[in-house]
């Protein structure tokens, strides 16, 4: 809790996963892959409920192992293309109903193992201190926008119109992209919002490796599980 408004943390994780199945709870480093998750969310002091909404009822045993108490969600809430930001609504009109203020939400995909403490809190901080209405985890884009191309018949053009592709990096503007470790919003934001979870005022806190770094295939969980094996799993939660 910050300045008497309540803290709700967010962990959205469906059973259905075809790019690696049974991903949020295969263990990384010797845990299921979402505790990581709980695990910093539990440590992040401002937060006052750590949750996890599933339509999965082995996620759900794992979740309540580690800490975490489970919301089960709507089966139409946990298809392939479902949004995230649905299942944020529901549960949202579901802890208003039990009472639950709910003033600010903490997403945390539980695919983001390795972000910070610090990090989640900072979300947090910047949101209340600066009075936005949310805030969002970015790093360094992967690939600059200047030297991105589409095909238009099979014919090359540069994605920005008239830029150079050809420059050297130091030359490039700085480009950012979401990292997906933390959103912080204000919950009566919600209604207004789209597909999306950067609404109203925004801001941004800048992440960088080995803090961010999002699963999605099982070539990145290959990667993970290297990571996680050489370095103290407390050094990712500083």
């Amino acid at each position: 809790m910050i300045n008497d408004q309540r803290i709700i943390a967010v962990i959205p994780a469906r059973g259905g996963s075809k790019s690696v199945p049974g991903k949020n709870i295969r263990p990384l480093g010797g845990i299921p892959l979402i505790a990581w998750s709980i695990r910093v969310a539990r440590q992040v002091t401002e937060i006052d409920r750590v949750i996890v909404s599933t339509d999965d009822h082995g996620i759900a045993a794992v979740a309540r192992e580690h800490g975490a108490e489970v919301y089960v969600r709507p089966a139409q809430l946990a298809t392939d293309a479902a949004l995230v930001i649905d299942a944020l609504h529901d549960l949202r009109a579901t802890l208003e109903g039990e009472g639950e203020a709910v003033d600010i939400m903490v997403l945390l995909e539980p695919t983001c193992p390795f972000r910070a403490r610090k990090d989640v809190r900072e979300s947090i901080v910047r949101l209340v201190d600066e009075s936005l209405d949310s805030v969002a985890t970015f790093k360094a884009a992967t690939l600059n926008p200047h030297r991105a191309w589409r095909l238009d018949d099979g014919v090359p053009r540069t994605f920005i119109d008239g830029s150079i592709p050809w420059l050297p990096r130091q030359q490039l503007p700085v480009a950012h992209q979401l990292s997906g470790d933390v959103y912080a919003f204000r919950a009566s934001g919600l209604g207004a919002a789209s597909a999306g979870l950067l609404f109203g005022r925004t801001g941004a806190v800048i992440v960088s490796a080995p803090h961010s770094f999002d699963i999605d295939d099982e070539l990145d969980f290959r990667f993970a599980e290297l990571i996680a094996s050489g370095s103290n799993h407390e050094s990712f939660f500083v």
